[in-house]
């Protein structure tokens, strides 16, 4: 499902708030858009403020900062995430191109676990999407040589990466095309029938 815009919230008393938050249809997950200020030089935008992501009552300090580059539209990555003891949310953001990026609930005790939204990601909206733990996230490019920004809360720890398949009729997770290019990784991911470690 086609994540919903609901009223934006500005943090309450701070009216030089840079940023705007809105929640997701993902329990707990938010899309958060800069507040540009413009002028003649161009336009000046927060990506992210620890007091007003604490406003919003989100605990979040990233540890670790990433990108990813992908040559092709239609490259598909997912669907990831961390187990304990190396839980970590995620902050994306796209710097270059355009992506269709999606939260995948994966918590047994939420009310929308299993449920999924996504929202498209490009560098012209400048737009954020703030994944919880134990959620899942994943994306498809929709232009060629398209780079992802990812903030994370916790460092990359290989032996606790896990994922769900991406085209899990269990999710029915509607993505904008056919993927182009997929890792044999993601491609090989449980289904929610065979049992996900998580």
């Amino acid at each position: 499902m086609q994540l919903k815009t609901e009223e934006r919230i500005v943090p309450a008393g701070n009216q030089g708030a840079c940023l705007t938050f809105t929640p997701a249809a993902v329990a707990g997950a938010m899309i958060v858009d800069p507040i540009r200020r413009e002028d003649y030089r161009g336009y000046f935008a927060r990506k992210w403020c620890l007091r007003e992501f604490a406003e919003q009552g989100i605990d979040f300090v990233p540890l670790q900062a990433s990108i990813a580059n992908n040559l092709h539209k239609g490259t598909l990555r997912g669907m990831h995430l961390q187990v304990a003891p190396a839980l970590e949310a995620k902050l994306i953001h796209c710097m270059k191109g355009s992506i269709f990026d999606v939260i995948l609930d994966l918590r047994s005790e939420s009310p929308t676990y299993l449920k999924w939204c996504g929202t498209i990601l490009s560098a012209e909206n400048q737009r954020m999407l703030y994944i919880p733990e134990r959620c899942g996230h994943g994306y498809q490019t929709l232009e060629d040589d398209t780079n992802v920004f990812y903030m994370t809360s916790q460092y990359y720890a290989p032996a606790y990466a896990r994922g769900a398949r991406f085209d899990d009729p269990a999710f029915k997770i509607e993505w904008p095309m056919p993927p182009i290019a997929l890792s044999d990784l993601d491609r090989n991911w449980p289904l929610v029938s065979e049992g996900l470690s998580l």
